[in-house]
């Protein structure tokens, strides 16, 4: 079990350290993701061929994986959109905005009622990049493209709820970012359009990120995580993946002193956000804990 938490931990650490990559890599957004996206579909393909882990799944499922894959590489360029034309913790508090969109979309997709609960902690959570957005209106094109960010990483696990019941983890893995690989080649040229590129090949310094950011924040975060949801619950990993944004953040004031660039209004934004958070983990933990007891037989 304590190992099992060690790699989580390590693996919510390199999710959250892909935001300072971001900044690292000076490529266009759009280009950074495509090149991530062959990078790791490479790698992935290499790994799973050498362990006899490659499967052939049926064309009609192809496409419903492949349109998961195109959220995800939306979610990935908005993402580091976000970085780039606002900064580290401006994108990963935008980020925190994936349960609000979560309370809404869930429902509508899954066809279940909607909590006014979470909806409610939504709210929170967006009234704190509200009063970010607010009071740095230099950041509004960041803020933008870290909203829509938010908005592909609520709609990815939804959608993969119902895939994730007859494919394994890694076989969704390799189609979903194979078909975000396929849509970015075909979208990125019409993207540098709108948004110019300043070049279009990799420096020998990106390149190292990359390489970082694919094998080590995407292949090997993804694989600890896989090992450690086999002694740990999914319960224990999501409320660990809350992490995520404090973790980079931290990071991004020591990488980049980006504390010395905000003002006292996004730490009011970022407390609400985290309140937030933390009223939404201790709603799930009495939840799972009412659960557990009515299964026990402690409560009827």
């Amino acid at each position: 079990m304590k190992k099992a938490l060690i790699q989580l931990h390590i693996a919510v650490f390199l999710a959250g350290f892909t935001a300072i990559l971001g900044k690292l890599i000076t490529l266009n957004e759009g280009l950074l993701v495509w090149f991530r996206l062959l990078i790791t579909v490479l790698t992935l393909v290499a790994i799973m061929f050498f362990r006899k882990q490659l499967i052939r799944i049926p064309g009609k499922d192809v496409l419903k994986i492949f349109g998961v894959g195109v959220i995800v590489a939306i979610h990935w360029v908005t993402f580091y959109g976000s970085v780039k034309y606002a900064n580290v913790s401006v994108a990963l508090v935008c980020f925190s905005a994936t349960g609000f969109f979560t309370s809404f979309l869930e429902p509508l997709i899954l066809k279940r009622r909607i909590s006014i609960i979470e909806v409610a902690l939504g709210l929170i959570a967006i009234s704190g990049i509200y009063i970010i957005f607010d009071f740095h209106p230099q950041y509004k094109m960041g803020i933008i493209f870290g909203i829509i960010s938010a908005m592909g990483s609520s709609l990815f696990p939804i959608f993969n709820k119902t895939l994730l019941l007859r494919f394994t983890p890694k076989i969704l893995t390799l189609y979903e970012l194979g078909g975000g690989l396929i849509a970015l080649t075909l979208l990125v040229p019409f993207y540098v359009i709108q948004f110019p590129a300043a070049y279009y090949m990799p420096t020998a310094s990106d390149w190292m990120w990359l390489l970082v950011l694919a094998w080590l924040c995407t292949v090997l975060s993804f694989d600890l995580q896989l090992n450690a949801l086999k002694r740990i619950s999914a319960f224990t990993a999501n409320l660990t993946y809350n992490l995520e944004p404090v973790y980079g953040i931290v990071l991004a004031f020591i990488f980049f002193q980006e504390n010395k660039n905000l003002h006292k209004q996004f730490y009011i934004g970022v407390l609400l956000i985290l309140l937030a958070v933390v009223l939404q983990m201790l709603r799930i933990y009495k939840e799972q804990r009412r659960k557990k007891m009515i299964k026990t037989g402690i409560l009827n």
